[in-house]
């Protein structure tokens, strides 16, 4: 499918739908089970672009495991620290997480590793990471351009040593680090704008679930906004794990009931999940709708919103949302600005800028802001229409401007099968919504 042609939805209908599993939670809970000692069952799995990226990944890598997808379940055998073939080549592909999680993990265990990836991925920067590590003894090439895929790296292992590592572009470095620590010992000492981001916490969060201790050290000496953890060198093993549907996904639909003015599901969903974007059913709740928590379910009803005003959000902490609330922001009745995104230039494409030139597409007005460091965007609602959206090989881009296609005539996605990165079947998911 090269082209997606968006229908508008004329009637309401409530929407009640499944999304797969999380990502974030799906690519850590691999690594944790694969340094684990002991065979560990992981359900909920999500398969995707960037999930088998993953896995074959581990495969090259000797791990082995068994996977059925019909129920959504990898068995894999837990290798205790160690890497079954330390002199091999992978290849991450578009997968940003891999790309993190996987450096990480090769240099902290030891070997001597090509680490290949897309062109999408090749773009996309490494270099304080691999500065970082290089500090520590790594010594690691990169084979085109400095501080990108591809690399190689010869490692005789980390361990039983300090490293501090910036949070502000990409919380992925510390949370690779937090994970791989308890190969052999680590103190992470986590700086910048989002020590406690919600990525973070949802690693924090599993190292506790798969049984890996840690303490986190007070001290005089650190400056305000630095967080330290330290992580004794440990066995552990967890024999099954349930890994929670995916915020991110369930939130275009959950955006698509305050579009429509109608209630929607999605099943599965809590509010207490670890995943930062469930503060996103927070701003739609502020937008009018009513959120509610069912036994199987959490419910969106935005039945009685006949129009909402625009608002003003910072949405650093659950930045994966940016563009979905891009859309609902054009349909608003005055302006939005969306606050603290810098760091998302720098994913699969330049969503600031992203959120700009599509929207002006739609006939929306939108211009980015720089203002005291940080990096925002105004959008002004205009005299909406259809138009071509390009999605810059970013399956947020497709999903999220699809939204505009069931109020707009005339809206066609471009490469919507980009989605394939962590939804596969976004597309046949939105077409049972009609």
């Amino acid at each position: 499918m090269d082209k997606y042609y968006v229908k508008p939805i004329r009637e309401k209908k409530n929407i009640c739908v499944e999304v797969p599993g999380s990502k974030s939670i799906t690519n850590r809970a691999l690594m944790l089970a694969a340094l684990s000692d002991g065979t560990c069952k992981l359900k909920g799995v999500l398969f995707s672009d960037d999930s088998r990226a993953f896995l074959d990944c581990l495969e090259k890598l000797g791990f082995e495991f068994r996977v059925d997808e019909n129920k959504k379940e990898v068995i894999i055998k837990g290798e205790n620290g160690r890497i079954p073939k330390n002199n091999v080549t992978i290849n991450v592909r578009s997968a940003g997480t891999a790309a993190r999680f996987m450096t990480v993990l090769l240099t902290v265990c030891g070997g001597d590793y090509r680490l290949e990836s897309s062109e999408q991925m090749k773009r996309r920067p490494m270099s304080q990471l691999l500065e970082t590590l290089k500090e520590k003894g790594v010594v690691i090439h990169c084979l085109e351009e400095e501080g990108h895929f591809p690399l190689e790296i010869h490692s005789k292992g980390i361990g039983q040593t300090d490293i501090s590592i910036d949070t502000s572009k990409s919380s992925q470095y510390a949370s690779a680090l937090l994970m791989a620590g308890a190969v052999h010992g680590m103190k992470v000492e986590l700086t910048g704008s989002r020590v406690d981001g919600a990525y973070i916490k949802i690693t924090l969060n599993m190292l506790e679930q798969f049984g890996i201790r840690y303490q986190q050290e007070e001290s005089r000496q650190f400056s305000e906004g630095t967080k330290t953890y330290v992580i004794g060198k440990q066995r552990f093993s967890l024999k099954e794990y349930d890994i929670e549907p995916d915020m991110s996904a369930a939130c275009y639909f959950y955006a698509m009931a305050l579009l429509l003015g109608v209630k929607s599901r999605v099943k599965g969903i809590r509010l207490n999940s670890m995943q930062g974007d469930v503060k996103f059913l927070y701003i739609l709740e502020k937008l009018g709708c009513i959120l509610k928590e069912e036994k199987e379910a959490v419910e969106i009803d935005a039945s009685a919103v006949k129009s909402y005003a625009g608002m003003e959000t910072d949405m650093s902490d659950f930045s994966d949302q940016a563009l979905t609330m891009a859309v609902i922001a054009a349909f608003a009745k005055t302006p939005t600005k969306i606050c603290n995104i810098e760091h998302i230039r720098g994913q699969e494409s330049d969503r600031v800028q992203v959120i700009v030139n599509e929207l002006q597409k739609l006939g929306c007005k939108a211009r980015i802001l720089e203002e005291n460091g940080s990096t925002n965007v105004l959008i002004i609602p205009g005299v909406l229409h259809g138009a071509e959206i390009e999605t810059y090989n970013d399956h947020r881009v497709a999903m999220s401007f699809a939204m505009a296609g069931l109020k707009l005539e005339g809206v066609v996605i471009d490469n919507p099968m980009c989605c394939n990165k962590t939804f596969e079947n976004y597309f046949e998911v939105l077409d049972s919504i009609y």
